[in-house]
C-alpha cells in the first residue's frame, strides 16, 4: 500500500463509538451446511450456497445480502445483462451469485473479497455452475485496485452488509471512491444493517463524498423495521 493512502490527510476521519452498543444482534453463527434460495421466487433455479465460518464471519448468509440480491433480480434484472459488474465483500457470494443466477450476464462479473474468503466464493461459483460468469478476485478494501479491474470500469458495484467492522470504514471509503472514479456511470448498490451510532457516521461521511439516494422498493416497510438500509451512490 503507498505511504499517501496512510497519511491522515487522505482519510476519512470518523469518530469511535466506545458505546458498543448494540442496535441489532449480528446473526447466529451457523455450522457448515449448503442451503438453497430461491429469493422468494425470483430465481427459477434455486441458488445453492455453502456457508462456512471457518475463515470469517463473511462465510454466512447476512439478512442485508437477501434484501439487496432481491432488489437486484426484482428491479434491475434486465440492466445487469449488458453491466460490468463487481461485489465488493462477497463473503461467500450470496449476492452475485444470485444475480448471476437470474441474470443472461454479457460480460463476467467480478466477485472480491479477502484472500480468507477466495476459497469459499471460489466454492460457491464452481457449486452453482458459473465458472464462466462469475470471477473470483482479491480486493482489500484501501489498497489501489488492480490494473485488471480498473480496466474493467465497473458501471455496477454491489456492496451488501460491509458497514460491521468500525476500524475498517476508512479503508471502505478509500475503496468505494476509487470505484466510483472509474467511470462517471458507476452505481454503487449499498446495503447495511444499523447495528452502534457509529454505521450512521459512516453513511454521513458517504454523503460528503457522493450523491446518496435512498432505494424505492417494495419490501422495505418490512426490513425497514429490522433496521435494514438501501441506497445508491453516485459520483457527484
Amino acid at each position: 500500500m503507498s505511504s499517501d493512502r496512510d497519511s491522515s490527510e487522505e482519510r476519512e476521519s470518523f469518530p469511535v463509538d466506545r458505546t458498543n452498543e448494540e442496535l441489532a444482534p449480528l446473526p447466529e453463527y451457523k455450522v457448515a451446511k449448503t442451503s438453497s434460495i430461491d429469493f422468494a421466487g425470483l430465481l427459477t433455479t434455486p441458488l445453492k450456497l455453502h456457508e462456512d465460518l471457518k475463515s470469517g464471519c463473511g462465510g454466512q448468509l447476512w439478512p442485508a445480502g437477501m434484501v439487496l440480491a432481491k432488489h437486484m433480480l426484482r428491479c434491475h434484472r434486465e440492466r445487469m445483462q449488458q453491466s460490468r459488474i463487481l461485489e465488493i465483500g462477497a463473503g461467500g457470494g450470496l449476492v452475485g451469485l444470485g444475480c448471476a443466477l437470474g441474470s443472461d450476464l454479457e460480460i463476467p462479473m467480478f466477485l472480491t473479497d479477502q484472500e480468507e474468503m477466495f476459497s469459499l466464493m471460489k466454492y460457491n461459483i464452481a457449486l452453482n455452475g458459473l465458472e464462466e460468469k462469475v470471477l473470483p478476485r482479491i480486493l482489500n478494501w484501501g489498497e489501489p485496485l488492480t490494473q485488471e479491474i480498473i480496466d474493467f470500469k465497473p458501471d455496477i458495484v454491489l456492496a451488501a452488509d460491509c458497514v460491521y467492522f468500525e476500524p475498517a470504514f476508512p479503508l471502505l471509503m478509500q475503496t468505494l471512491k476509487d470505484l466510483l472514479a472509474l467511470s462517471p456511470s458507476t452505481t454503487v448498490y449499498f446495503c447495511f444493517m444499523k447495528r452502534r451510532r457509529a454505521d450512521m457516521y459512516f453513511l454521513k461521511t458517504a454523503r460528503k463524498a457522493f450523491t446518496v439516494t435512498e432505494v424505492v422498493d417494495e419490501d422495505r416497510p418490512v426490513f425497514s423495521r429490522q433496521g435494514l438500509f438501501l441506497y445508491t451512490f453516485t459520483k457527484k
